[in-house]
């Protein structure tokens, strides 16, 4: 694994944040995707970017990935600016969706090992004997993706993501449509990579106990702007309820009660 020590200290005031957002915008023709966001992430933090659909989550994770340019703004990963320079840290991030496939024909491990070529993971049929152990993929190493089931899919999809021992995680619905002893697993597992390896996630989730359980810290937008930040106690006691889907509904709805006053 990375000796991700090497590159930040935790608790030092001096190292800069892994992820640094400012004033971020995404336009696409009338449409605001993201509305001049500014944020950042501490290292060895887990941090859930909620909204409804449509607020602007997906567009934020992609930008941060380098895959979509900011019409303005700057996201900033590792020092390096990702609309022009993503080449430069790629190798230290990695990004986990259960509604990203990989190739149907290939077998896992097939699919593994050229994840790892792509990510330039050094002696990477150790790193796959690991994860596959650690990830319980062993029974279906050489069986073609296509075949597996959900719950089987999921833990091949985490096993890419931790290929090359990232030290920023980007996460979309990690644990969408997963039975909940599967779903409990795998935030496990997540749980256990922060843990030994002080890396920052950042989670974009619909699962309010999920994020209730996994986050230091919530980013809300609504209509691609960020509408609270805070941890998740907070943010349920300044808005007076039990609890983060209470929370949830209740921004999502007074959205809709705006437009519709709006437009009246």
């Amino acid at each position: 694994m990375l000796d991700i020590a090497q590159h930040r200290a935790p608790g030092d005031a001096r190292a800069e944040p892994p992820v640094i957002v400012r004033d971020l915008r995404k336009v696409y023709g009338d449409v605001v995707a993201v509305d001049g966001i500014t944020f950042s992430l501490e290292a060895g933090t887990v941090t859930a970017l909620l909204g409804g659909n449509g607020a602007g989550k997906t567009t934020t994770i992609s930008m941060l990935m380098g895959l979509i340019v900011p019409t303005s703004g700057a996201a900033v990963v590792f020092g390096a600016d990702m609309s022009t320079d993503r080449h430069q840290v790629l190798h230290r991030m990695n990004f986990e969706s259960p509604y990203s496939d990989v190739p149907m024909r290939l077998t896992v491990h097939q699919n593994l090992a050229i994840f790892s070529r792509l990510y330039g993971v050094v002696r990477f049929e150790e790193r796959i004997r690991e994860l596959a152990a650690s990830l319980r993929l062993e029974e279906f190493l050489h069986r073609p993706y296509g075949k597996l089931s959900a719950g089987q899919k999921t833990r091949v999809s985490l096993a890419k993501a931790l290929l090359n021992t990232p030290e920023l995680l980007l996460l979309d619905e990690p644990t969408a449509s997963l039975d909940p002893d599967t779903a409990d697993w795998v935030r496990s597992r997540l749980e256990e990579y922060r843990r030994q390896t002080n890396a920052t996630i950042l989670l974009a989730s619909h699962n309010m106990s999920e994020v209730e359980r996994m986050a230091d810290r919530v980013i809300m937008l609504d209509k691609g702007r960020i509408v609270a930040d805070e941890t998740p106690g907070s943010l349920v006691s300044r808005f007076g309820r039990e609890t983060l889907e209470e929370v949830f509904l209740d921004i999502a709805r007074n959205g809709r009660v705006r437009d519709a006053e709006k437009a009246s």
